[in-house]
């Protein structure tokens, strides 16, 4: 059965979340492009940024030659980054009923700087309750994908984070799936090392599921 996505998705806050290279970002703009072709008024936005001050921040945290930035400090600036974010952009579009979308958010938080970085996860939930004012996300979506095949996908220019080694992101892998395994009411989990088409036909499966109780 198709998708009906104008009753779905207006109003509901849904995260995309994943390793680096798990191709998130580009489901991220499939999802969107159908949602407005549903008639949805869809907001995007991307963390670290996503707002002027975001922005500036961003570039403190991804810029390779910050090497010396300890986690405690990457895990204030991202949640930084994101209080500004829910009070401009989130909340008022969640008021007036719109779909926000959003290209990571408190799960990465809990998967780069608390399983892989060590920062004690109730630091993290601590900071980032008041972060974001208390609004968690009706839904995360985790796209999964080993180390090896997300390396492969980066032809780009690494930022200071992709930079880090192989331990580090595998370590960042297995914190997702372990908060999954804690909140699947809350997690859906999508295998992400198959076509673009077949991901985007199992996300559509599992948010119809996950977002109607169905």
């Amino acid at each position: 059965m198709a998708t009906n996505w104008a009753s779905l998705l207006p109003g509901k806050f849904v995260v995309f979340d994943g390793p680096d290279g798990s191709g998130k970002s580009t489901q991220l703009r499939s999802l969107a492009k159908l949602a407005r072709a549903a008639s949805v008024e869809t907001v995007e936005v991307r963390e670290p940024g996503g707002t002027s001050i975001g922005e500036k921040i961003r570039e403190v945290l991804l810029d390779p030659a910050n090497c010396e930035m300890v986690t405690r400090c990457e895990m204030l600036l991202y949640m930084a980054s994101r209080a500004q974010l829910v009070e401009e952009r989130i909340l008022p579009a969640l008021a007036r009923g719109a779909f926000v979308l959003a290209d990571r958010f408190i799960s990465s938080t809990l998967a780069y700087q608390g399983s892989a970085g060590g920062v004690a996860v109730k630091d993290i939930m601590a900071v980032g309750d008041i972060a974001i004012g208390g609004r968690w996300p009706d839904l995360v979506v985790i796209f999964d994908v080993d180390w090896a095949t997300a390396q492969r996908r980066m032809t780009r220019t690494l930022d200071r984070i992709e930079q880090k080694d192989a331990a580090y992101h595998r370590r960042v892998r297995e914190g997702y799936l372990e908060q999954a395994r804690a909140k699947p009411s809350m997690y859906l989990v999508i295998d992400s090392t198959a076509e673009p088409q077949a991901v985007f036909e199992a996300l559509s499966c599992g948010m119809q599921e996950r977002l109607t109780g169905k």
